[in-house]
């Protein structure tokens, strides 16, 4: 489950703003985790309050946005959304897509104390 790992690394990135800027407590995370990520939100959320226990972040709320998968249709030259990686197109249903959202994973905002 690298879930799991990835909530750790939520934890330590929180911990060394933390150190950095000073706050002591974190209320809320906000993640975007996009729909084409391979992120579990169901199983990061149970990993980051397993991995907070103890930490300036036990009992934080963690908010996960998911943006849907965009990619560029080379054939029909248009931006499209599509549900998995290596759909066709919606529109022409051609195969020539590049990717271009969706697939991200980071920290958008921390609310602290």
């Amino acid at each position: 489950m690298h879930e799991l790992a990835l909530s750790q690394g939520i934890v330590t990135m929180i911990e060394e703003q933390a150190a950095a800027q000073g706050f002591t407590r974190v209320r809320t995370v906000r993640l975007v985790i996009g729909a084409l990520s391979h992120v579990e939100p169901e199983a990061l959320a149970f990993g980051f309050d397993a991995v907070s226990r103890g930490t300036l972040a036990e009992g934080a709320a963690l908010e996960i946005e998911r943006p849907p998968g965009q990619a560029w249709c080379l054939a029909c030259e248009r931006a499209v959304e599509v549900a998995e990686r290596f759909d066709p197109c919606p529109t022409c249903g051609g195969h020539q897509m590049v990717l271009t959202g969706g697939d991200e994973m980071r920290v958008k905002e921390l609310e602290v104390e």
